[in-house]
């Protein structure tokens, strides 16, 4: 069973920048999708950005411009880059990976407070 572990979550004021880190144990790392989700209390789980195997992204619409995945296949670790932070930011961000259109592995989340 694969192991998904984020980090680097924290609190930051508005307009600041957070760097969060998602290593894995994926034995085929290069072959996996992999994603960021995030959940605000009292709501649901939303996508925020994706890596695909194939090298393309894609991003909500809410963070687009502001947010970046980066992946380091070596390391086995995808990446979330959040500049300008909003306090609508706010959530438990998760990583996950996949091979096909469903994610199979999912981590623990990690917090991101942004105060205003």
């Amino acid at each position: 069973q694969a192991q998904l572990v984020e980090s680097g979550g924290g609190l930051v004021q508005a307009g600041g920048s957070l760097r969060l880190s998602c290593a894995t144990s994926l034995r085929t790392f290069n072959h996996y999708n992999l994603a960021w989700f995030r959940q605000a209390p009292g709501k649901e789980r939303e996508f925020v950005a994706i890596f695909r195997w194939t090298g393309s992204t894609s991003y909500a619409d809410s963070v687009k411009g502001r947010f970046t995945i980066s992946r380091d296949n070596t390391k086995m670790t995808v990446y979330l880059q959040m500049n300008t932070l909003k306090p609508e930011d706010t959530a438990v961000y998760y990583c996950a990976a996949g091979l096909d259109s469903k994610f199979d592995y999912w981590g623990q989340g990690t917090q991101v407070t942004v105060s205003s």
